[in-house]
């Protein structure tokens, strides 16, 4: 026998021993406890089809009352007010916002149950060929994936009602996803556009058949007519099965429960738009204000939190703008007196949140918090005094609740106490 097979056969040997050992062992009373152990684990951990959140992680969106909103999915019902929830920017982490905290308003009605296998998006009126798309169709065709914001024309214009202190009440109204679609350009492409035509009209299948009118130019440019987000499906709040997004105007524009557009040669003036979102107080009579402006807002520390004590935090916040990208962003820890730059401390995409960031010791006296933030087209966000003045308000005038038709983007200032309260100090 050579010197490999007498080892192979002691490794057998070996082998076999070893293995009557483990089933000795099996037999013990440790042995019985391990298995004891792996069936309680069994029981205890359950596998989801679709997975949910650990039970210690707890951020809802809070209802609240509303007075004017979101157009595809925003505003105001003829059928009585209902709740808007709002997203709790302070709880995000990153710049992406859940599906289930996005930021939600209606018209008055429970968003719609549609089968999406029956529903269909007509595409008619100044076009050489009309069409009518099922869900399937519209998926076979080439798609995009957008990260961009949205955010309600109404966002912050309580900011004259003093229970407006915390983040969520200021400026819970707006959200940021990944939206995946099929460009609104090359369905207008496929359809053939009537070079006379210089409108769109687009129309959701919620109870209130919400219309909304919007500038050809737009609708050829970046429009998406969207059936995904964040990688999974919308959801029936978000408009399931189809929506429009539009980067950078008002979130009234967005309309949900897309079934049909409409290409028009004039502006449409449907009841909501005529009722509700059109700014009869302008003196330059723009009517329609579409992009919003540049905006940024702390998030930690922000109203209705309460610092732990003097010592190091991390200032962090989320700035966005209609027009463009985040190229900078300031943040003013005596008030205004002095600006540092913040970090950008996330990836900065065109029209959606981007996370900036400043590290800071608090003495444990009395102050404001404020950031202010510049987009790559050079718009700065304006101070309270700039927003009135460029609106034809005063100060005074937003104090008492008068601000005009939204669009708020001033500079957000949190007051932080000696007894370590945060509060909103837009006004103080």
């Amino acid at each position: 026998m050579n010197s490999k097979q007498s080892n192979r056969r002691r490794f057998l040997k070996d082998g076999a021993v070893l293995a009557g050992l483990a089933v000795g062992a099996m037999s013990t009373t440790g042995a019985k406890a391990l298995a004891a152990e792996a069936d309680i684990k069994l029981k205890d951990i359950k596998i989801h089809a679709y997975g949910e959140r650990s039970r210690f992680v707890t951020s809802e969106r809070p209802a609240a009352s509303m007075d004017m909103g979101e157009g595809g999915g925003g505003g105001y019902g003829f059928m009585g007010r209902t709740p808007v929830y709002s997203t709790p920017l302070q709880d995000l982490l990153g710049t992406i916002t859940p599906a289930s905290l996005h930021f939600v308003e209606s018209h008055g009605y429970d968003p719609p149950d549609i089968d999406p296998s029956g529903h269909r998006l007509m595409i008619h009126g100044m076009v050489n060929r009309p069409l009518i798309f099922t869900m399937e169709e519209l998926k076979r065709l080439p798609s995009i994936s957008r990260i961009h914001l949205l955010e309600c024309q109404a966002n912050g214009r309580n900011q004259g009602d003093r229970k407006s202190d915390t983040l969520i009440e200021t400026t819970g109204r707006t959200s940021c996803t990944e939206w995946t679609g099929v460009p609104l350009p090359l369905l207008l492409k496929e359809a053939g556009v009537h070079k006379d035509a210089s409108w769109i009209v687009s129309e959701g299948l919620d109870g209130s058949k919400y219309t909304k009118s919007l500038p050809l130019a737009k609708a050829t440019e970046d429009v998406i007519v969207a059936y995904g987000q964040n990688g999974e499906p919308l959801r029936p709040e978000n408009g399931f099965p189809l929506r429009l997004i539009v980067p950078g105007f008002e979130g009234l524009n967005n309309v949900k429960w897309l079934r049909r557009i409409k290409v028009v040669d004039e502006l449409y003036l449907a009841r909501l738009e005529v009722s509700r979102y059109m700014n009869y107080s302008d003196p330059k009579a723009r009517y329609f204000n579409f992009e919003m402006g540049p905006k940024s807002v702390i998030t930690r520390p922000a109203g209705g939190q309460k610092l732990a004590g003097p010592g190091f935090y991390q200032i962090t916040g989320l700035a966005w703008s209609g027009g463009g990208a985040i190229k900078k962003v300031e943040v003013s820890t005596d008030g205004g007196s002095t600006w540092k730059d913040a970090e950008i401390t996330g990836p900065v995409h065109r029209i959606a949140h981007t996370r900036f960031g400043l590290a800071w010791k608090w003495n444990g006296e009395e102050t404001v918090l404020m950031s202010r933030c510049t987009d790559d087209v050079g718009q700065v966000q304006p101070t309270i005094a700039e927003y009135a003045k460029f609106w034809g308000f005063t100060v005074q005038d937003l104090q008492n609740g008068k601000n005009g038709f939204g669009h708020f983007n001033a500079i957000q200032p949190w007051k932080i106490s000696q007894d370590r309260s945060v509060h909103n100090a837009i006004f103080s």
